[in-house]
């Protein structure tokens, strides 16, 4: 396994490196779930390196490297167990791809996943609101202003999506829940193919409150999110794999549902400070078992 660094703490280890390369190494069938925000292809640069997915120079680019990633995580990945992959279609320009419109990243992500050996799971659109969006992007589509130029070229605003996806195989670890732990209630509310009651600003970095030593993470992947699969998908104590960590939001909600996690982190920055986030998130949930 090639890394940069290493640090292990309660019930966590967090890598940074290569996450291909770091993958690579972990033990077969060693993780219950997976669950992370791969890089948008080229949409968002986070770092200068070669290695960063993010970096590619287009979407074929991007496919060919993480392309390598997928059989590795069905490897260590438990047979009958899921990993989920939070996504969005992506905006095309005039500039960069020739027209304005959509690309669909969303199923190129599933098509790799299926042709790799995984099972196309389930998947739930989470909304966002076009007005942020609108505000946030300027995006042609999204303004008001357009409809009366020619609405033709209006659209909606563009949702994230959560995409599941599992191995073949039986479960022998099952996940079983119980009236009192789950009620229907709850359940009716997770099964809907639609979540609209996500806070966007539900993050570990809006949370953390960090100073200007710390960089900011470009789209963290909203804690209640991360929360709702580890609740619905993973037994308490599991391991959870996050190749893409970031800041650590993964592994912060892990540790509060007293699961264990696996964290790789290429970029410097981000990874330190995952790796604080994660000692704290070990340090709060002993205050609670003890408090």
């Amino acid at each position: 396994m090639n890394v940069l660094d290493q640090v292990e703490g309660e019930r966590w280890i967090a890598y940074q490196g290569d996450c291909v390369e770091v993958v690579a190494g972990l033990p077969d069938e060693s993780i219950h779930y997976s669950v992370f925000s791969p890089p948008f292809a080229s949409l968002y640069t986070y770092s200068a390196s070669p290695r960063d997915m993010g970096n590619s120079t287009d979407g074929l680019d991007f496919a060919e490297h993480f392309g390598h990633l997928i059989p590795d995580l069905l490897r260590v990945t438990k047979p009958g167990r899921l990993l989920s992959f939070h996504c969005m279609l992506m905006p095309a320009s005039k500039t960069k791809d020739g027209f304005i419109g959509l690309k669909d990243f969303r199923g190129e992500l599933i098509r790799a996943f299926v042709e790799a050996g995984w099972i196309y799971h389930s998947e739930v659109v989470i909304w966002k609101d076009p007005v942020t969006a609108m505000q946030r992007t300027k995006a042609l589509g999204l303004l008001h202003k357009q409809l009366k130029k020619d609405s033709c070229m209006s659209r909606q605003g563009i949702p994230d999506y959560l995409i599941t996806m599992r191995k073949p195989g039986d479960n022998s670890e099952r996940v079983e829940h119980t009236n009192d732990s789950f009620p229907v209630q709850e359940w009716q509310g997770y099964a809907s193919p639609v979540w609209g009651d996500i806070n966007p600003s539900d993050t570990l970095q809006f949370r953390s409150a960090r100073e200007d030593r710390d960089e900011r993470h470009i789209c963290p992947l909203q804690l209640e999110v991360i929360r709702r699969a580890l609740r619905m998908w993973t037994n308490p104590g599991d391991t959870v794999l996050s190749p893409f960590m970031g800041i650590g939001s993964e592994g912060h909600v892990a540790l509060e549902e007293k699961r264990r996690f696996v964290g790789v982190e290429l970029k410097r920055s981000y990874y330190e400070q995952a790796c604080r986030n994660l000692d704290e998130a070990s340090i709060e949930r002993q205050s609670s078992l003890f408090g």
